[in-house]
Order: structure tokens, then C-alpha cells, then sequence
């Protein structure tokens, strides 16, 4: 982790979850969350984030949506925008996902529009980089997160990165701690590198695979300062548990 920063372990709840079934993760999440060592987030779809806002509002998890657009409003059938997730309720705001890069030809100069209108909207934007494995084998990797970090941060970025190798989202492969240990401390650096003693203080989540298995060596890593954590974070004991492994 990097000193001064406190940790957050965010759940993407993808695509699943009726409205109840939702509910009833957050109310389990919430009863286990007090004196955890990190700060909590939960991104569930668009439907359930106005329900799961006001039930957990006051408390210590936050809300966010799983992707917005990048205009405020117009003819943009079955969007959402910025400014209606943060009346929803919405914090945080995951973009660039990589299923969002692949299934929906998202460019870095797309998910550069959408981080603008987060920002914008008051929204902390989590930002994903990440590089597929044919780029790794490759030797790419590094270049491909310094262009995404290039190509899809504006210039007043304030928010999140989260470093997602796209070959271990959902196959519970993970890089070996070496590897994860490089690629955050090339994303700090280049952070450093552009925006100076801010860079510094923002904190670059691990999102590839984290479970309670493997959650407290991954995140006792420079430059780990928590987890975007996937299948995991649809069982309140796993996540949970990956909170607990940061301190």
C-alpha cells in the first residue's frame, strides 16, 4: 500500500442481482463493515443504485454505477448520464472497463469524455487501464497502461486508477506478485510524472481475480491501495474478508 492513503476495496456487481437480491448483499456488506480497515464501495447496475443509495446512506459503504455517458442529456437511447447517477445517489463512477473497451468499442478518447463528465458531475471516476495477455506475452504491458493513463485521463483528473489485466478479470488467474508489484509502481510514476505531489495521493486499485485467498499479499504491495474486486464481491463474507486482509 502507499503510506497515507487509506485503502478501498470496491465491489463491480456487474450485470447480476435482482432488486432484491441486491438489497440483501448491501444490508449483509453494511452489518460487516464497522472498523474494517478500509473504506468500502459498491457498484451495482443502474436500476438499483437510487434504492441502494438510500439504504445506505449515513453509513460506511458507499454507492457507484458501473459506467455513465459523457453528454449531461440528449437522444442517447438506454444511456445514463453523470448528472443523473449523482441525483441518484452515486459517488463513484467505474469507466473504462475493460468489458466496456471490448464489448462496447470503447476508445481511451471515450472513456477520456466520460472521466470529464464524472468530474463534471461531482462523481470521483475510477478510472481502468489494463493490458489483454496476448499485449503481456508481448511485452507490451507497460506501454499499453502508460497510453491508456496518456489517452484517457483529462488534464484535471481527480479520482481513482484501477489496474485490471484483462487475461485475469474472471478466470481466477492473477499475475504473480512481481508483476502486479511493477505495473502499479509504472502507473505511480507516471501519475507522479504528470500530476505532480496529487499523482502521489491517489489512490490505484488492483482489479484481476483479487479473493480472500489472495487479498492480503496482493494488497501489502507498493502502490496496492485496495482492490476493484469482481465475482468476489457478490458474497458479503468474500468481500468482506478481502477489506479485512488490508490491514
Amino acid at each position: 500500500m502507499t503510506p497515507g492513503i487509506r485503502p478501498l476495496i470496491a465491489g463491480n456487481w456487474k450485470m447480476h442481482g435482482t432488486l432484491r437480491e441486491a438489497g440483501a448483499l448491501a444490508e449483509a456488506v453494511r452489518a460487516g463493515a464497522a472498523g474494517l480497515p478500509a473504506d468500502l464501495l459498491v457498484c451495482p447496475p443502474f436500476l438499483h443504485v437510487p434504492s441502494l443509495a438510500a439504504l445506505l446512506a449515513g453509513g460506511p459503504v458507499a454507492v457507484g454505477a458501473q459506467d455513465c455517458h459523457a453528454a449531461t442529456k440528449g437522444a442517447h437511447t438506454g444511456d445514463v448520464s453523470a448528472p443523473m447517477l449523482r441525483d441518484a445517489g452515486a459517488t463513484h463512477v467505474i469507466l473504462g472497463h475493460s468489458e466496456r473497451r471490448a464489448d462496447h468499442a470503447e476508445t481511451d478518447a471515450v472513456v477520456r469524455a466520460k472521466v470529464q463528465a464524472a468530474l463534471a458531475a461531482g462523481l470521483i471516476p475510477v478510472a481502468c487501464v489494463g493490458e489483454t495477455e496476448a499485449q503481456r506475452l508481448g511485452g507490451e504491458a507497460e506501454a499499453v497502461v502508460r497510453r491508456q493513463l496518456a489517452e484517457s485521463l483529462p488534464d484535471d483528473f481527480a479520482g481513482i486508477v484501477a489496474y485490471e489485466p484483462v487475461w485475469a478479470i474472471g478466470t481466477g488467474r492473477t499475475p504473480t506478485e512481481a508483476d502486479i508489484a511493477a505495473i502499479h509502481a509504472t502507473i505511480r510514476e507516471t501519475l507522479v510524472a504528470r500530476f505532480g505531489p496529487a499523482g502521489q495521493g491517489m489512490r490505484i486499485l488492483y482489479g484481476g481475480s483479487m479473493k480472500p485467498g489472495n487479498a492480503k499479499a496482493i494488497l501489502a504491495l507498493p502502490n496496492v491501495d485496495g482492490g476493484l474486486v469482481g465475482g468476489a464481491s457478490l458474497v458479503s463474507a468474500d468481500f468482506l474478508a478481502i477489506a479485512a486482509a488490508a490491514g
